[in-house]
């Protein structure tokens, strides 16, 4: 990536890149923090013990806690006993929302955990692994006097973790149990304005139904939905920045094809992660306002993934690319060790997604946590995957460490490096010094936003105005990815400055020094050669000729000829036999100029010569793939 934006830009230009940016984020938190309410909004719901009738030619199944077709109703099970009212007559009954409310598309999701009011009795107490099973029905409806529509009848089970934390005996008969909370229902869109629950709970003594669990007295149910008004705020910012995530993406794309090189690795990475983020930010949300999209959530996860997978292979990539003395870059077979957690990582995620909302799309009472196969199936899959979240983190740290112990042993023989090949290190430095700066800064971010959004109650209040913390941290953060992403390409696309034939000629300076440097000269003395080793697996066909400063005696040998990869004319390459001090390149079209040269003849180096102490190679001529240059750099 020689001839980035950022090795080109100014102090003074960067730093107004930065105050831009800046602003932007501070703009996300405000817009969270001050425009858009809290995030979501939890509603108790205490379930109404109706009486069925059916059997004595009741209209209708669904049983309503309220309002004009309200159902025979009793206040506890106690007063059952004297109606003798059987248990498998009684259904808990709970509408959505509350009275004199209705729930809107804007809620986006719908989510209930379910909270069991369970009495302590002698004769009825809570067994060992107790299981609570449930015969649950849910319904719809769009107007107050329309008739309801099933949407869900599921038999639900639960298992019970309850203690009794004093002692049982007669005098502590009714005291309630302290049972955990259970999962009971995810639907992934709110199509419909009301809801209607009915809860049976069956018992059948011979075959152990809903035996042993205690005498259960009322059933709540906590719903939490997202408000409107966080929505609108969170559709409005996918908008907006949808747009110009792609307008950099293109822009970006643009400047890299403009090159007379094909992409490399870690440009072709940067444009794979903007395409991640601007698939997160298609804001396909507002579909979900006309349409009962209920897989939205699983789609929205998916989308997550997509990007985090690609986020961290963009890190580990980068980290590769800028090890200065691998020689195996450009290929992402090369990152294989490193890539491979994130995909396995990433694979079982993906799979206990749709273990739980994939099913709920069907089931919106499933739960994988509900029996003990599913419970070991996702502990099974999320170990997996924080094993190889931890296999990654450990092969990053170590590559961010190769390369800070690369970077210091650069900076050390920088003033000895040729003025290309310094600036072309300097620049790698740069640049990964300062990707490190920023991916840090926003990765604290992440983590302290989170901390405190944990940590407080969900909103501050200064003197007359409300900050919502969780909102801010929502906003805030999803905006600083998206301007993280958006710096990226900007910041790491090649400068306009080189492009054409400048740009050209930069690069194949940087190739030929760097390839002198790294290829040539560390295996340039082989004792079965006559002469310097070429890299036999360059695939610009390079063929130079060397020459030896200071050596006494090189012996006479005709110029060398050699022919061009492509079967061109040969060229010449002579030296002046009066040790004048330049070295012509002979071409049909005409000389190239005189270089500087040693004052030395041009053949191959005798035996002596080779194992000489001192020997410097100089590289005098290459041929391109695209055409014939001279590069002379000498080490």
């Amino acid at each position: 990536m020689a001839g980035a934006i950022i090795e080109n830009m100014s102090t003074k230009k960067l730093c107004i890149v930065g105050g831009i940016l800046l602003v932007f984020q501070i703009i996300a938190f405000l817009v969270g923090g001050l425009i858009a309410p809290g995030p979501t909004t939890a509603v108790s719901y205490l379930s109404v013990k109706c009486v069925d009738v059916r059997k004595n030619h009741h209209k209708t199944k669904w049983l309503m806690p309220w309002g004009p077709n309200q159902c025979d109703r009793i206040r506890d099970i106690e007063e059952a006993i004297p109606r003798e009212i059987e248990a498998n007559d009684i259904v808990f009954s709970v509408h959505i929302p509350l009275p004199t409310m209705e729930m809107s598309p804007w809620f986006q999701f719908m989510l209930f955990i379910l909270q069991l009011d369970i009495a302590f009795k002698l004769n009825n107490q809570i067994r060992e692994n107790a299981e609570v099973s449930m015969d649950v029905s849910l319904a719809y409806r769009d107007d107050t006097f329309a008739e309801w529509t099933e949407m869900a009848h599921e038999r639900v089970p639960r298992k019970l973790k309850c203690t009794f934390t004093s002692p049982k005996t007669p005098e502590h008969e009714g005291r309630y149990y302290e049972c955990d909370v259970l999962p009971f229902m995810e639907i992934g869109s709110v199509a419909h304005k009301y809801y209607l629950l009915n809860i049976r709970l069956p018992v059948n003594e011979k075959k152990k139904i809903n035996v042993g669990i205690g005498e259960i007295k009322d059933i709540r149910l906590v719903g939490i939905h997202q408000n409107g008004g966080f929505t609108k705020v969170w559709f409005a910012m996918k908008t907006f920045l949808t747009p110009s995530i792609f307008i950099i993406m293109v822009w970006y794309w643009r400047r890299i094809t403009m090159m007379s090189r094909p992409p490399v690795l870690l440009e072709k990475v940067i444009f794979a992660l903007g395409i991640s983020m601007t698939f997160i930010n298609i804001p396909v949300e507002w579909f979900s306002i006309g349409f009962d999209w209920t897989w939205m959530l699983l789609f929205g996860d998916i989308r997550q993934g997509i990007f985090y997978a690609m986020l961290l292979s963009f890190w580990i990539i980068f980290c590769g690319e800028h090890m200065m003395d691998q020689h195996e870059r450009n290929h992402i077979a090369g990152y294989w060790k490193q890539v491979g957690p994130i995909a396995v990582g990433s694979f079982c995620l993906f799979i206990f997604d749709m273990c739980e909302r994939g099913v709920q799309l069907t089931n919106p009472f499933y739960s994988i946590w509900t029996t003990d196969v599913g419970t070991e199936l996702a502990m099974a899959f999320i170990i997996v995957a924080g094993i190889c979240l931890c296999l990654y983190f450990l092969f990053l740290c170590f590559m961010v460490f190769q390369v800070f112990r690369n970077i210091s042993g650069k900076q050390s023989s920088l003033p000895a490096m040729s003025k290309v090949r310094r600036l072309h290190y300097e620049g790698l430095i740069f640049r990964f010094k300062f990707l490190m700066l920023i991916t840090l800064a926003c990765a604290a971010m992440t983590v302290i936003f989170f901390i405190v959004s944990q940590v407080t109650e969900g909103h501050w209040k200064w003197g007359g105005v409300t900050v919502q913390v969780n909102s801010a941290f929502f906003t805030g953060i999803y905006g600083m990815w998206n301007l993280y992403v958006f710096a990226l390409m900007f910041l790491y696309a090649p400068s306009h400055k080189n492009y054409g034939d400048d740009q050209s000629n930069v690069e194949k300076r940087l190739h030929c020094s760097t390839f002198a440097e790294e290829y040539f000269c560390p295996r340039m003395l082989s004792p079965k050669h006559g002469g310097c080793v070429q890299n036999p697996g360059d695939s610009r066909k390079f063929r130079a000729h060397f020459w030896r400063s200071g050596c006494a005696q090189w012996g006479g040998a005709p110029a060398h000829h050699h022919h061009h990869a492509r079967g061109r004319a040969h060229r010449d390459l002579q030296a002046d036999p009066q040790g004048s001090p330049g070295v012509e390149l002979q071409h049909p079209a005409g000389t190239v100029p005189r270089l500087p040269a040693p004052r030395t003849r041009v053949g191959s180096v005798p035996e002596r010569a080779r194992r000489a102490h001192g020997c410097c190679c100089l590289l005098a001529a290459a041929s391109w793939s695209g055409g014939v240059d001279v590069c002379q750099f000498a080490f």
